[in-house]
Parts: C-alpha cells; structure tokens; sequence
C-alpha cells in the first residue's frame, strides 16, 4: 500500500506565497515521475507541474515562471512552491506519484486527496 501525504495549502492574499509537499510511504522500489494538478469544483483535474526522473519538468502556462516544481529523491516527497499567487489558482491541489513496487515491475500512479489553496484579493 502506497500513500500520499499532503500539506501545505492554505488561505492567503494576492500576491502570497506557499508551499506544498507530498510525501509518498510505502512499497516503493522507485519513482519514475510526480506530479500537481489543480482541481476546481465540478470541473476536470489539470496538470499544474510535474517533475520526471530524467529530468524533464513540464508547467502549465499559466504557472510558468510564478511556481516552482522539486522532488526529494531521498523521501520521496515532491514540493510546489508557489509565488505570486492569484485568485484564479485557486483550488484543490492534488499530488500524483508513478511508481513501481519492485525492479522491473510496472508503474502504476497513485493520487493523494488534495490540498486547497485558496486565493483571496
């Protein structure tokens, strides 16, 4: 069993900063990418950073240059921080591990609860 512990979402002004980790316990043999997604009630989970073991980390447009995407290979923990907040990152953010229990065995993604953020003017 493989979960995800995440913190760090929290109400703030335009303009704050946050930072969110996500810690992953359990039978993991090794991580191959993490991940954020922003969730907004009734409406489709979309990709807000991810960080690849091989090195390559991808942004949404709308975060790029204002968030920034690490990893603790060590924990296994992934961290956003986030800078110049504005109201529309407003929402549930939640973590994404791929993974594999074992050598040469397959990956499967595993998906925390959700932190919010919520962004006031």
């Amino acid at each position: 069993q493989v979960r995800l512990e995440e913190s760090g979402g929290a109400q703030v002004q335009v303009g704050g900063s946050l930072r969110l980790s996500c810690a992953a316990t359990g039978s993991i043999f090794s991580i191959n990418s993490m991940a954020w997604y922003r969730q907004t009630p009734g409406k489709e989970r979309h990709l807000v950073a991810e960080i690849i073991t091989s090195g390559l980390i991808n942004y949404s447009d709308a975060v790029k240059g204002r968030f920034t995407i690490s990893r603790d290979s060590a924990e296994n923990t992934v961290y956003l921080e986030m800078n110049n907040l504005k109201p529309e990152d407003t929402g549930a953010y939640v973590c994404a591990v791929e993974f594999r229990a074992r050598a040469l065995g397959s990956y499967t993604t595993v998906w925390g609860q959700g932190t919010q953020v919520t962004v006031s003017p």
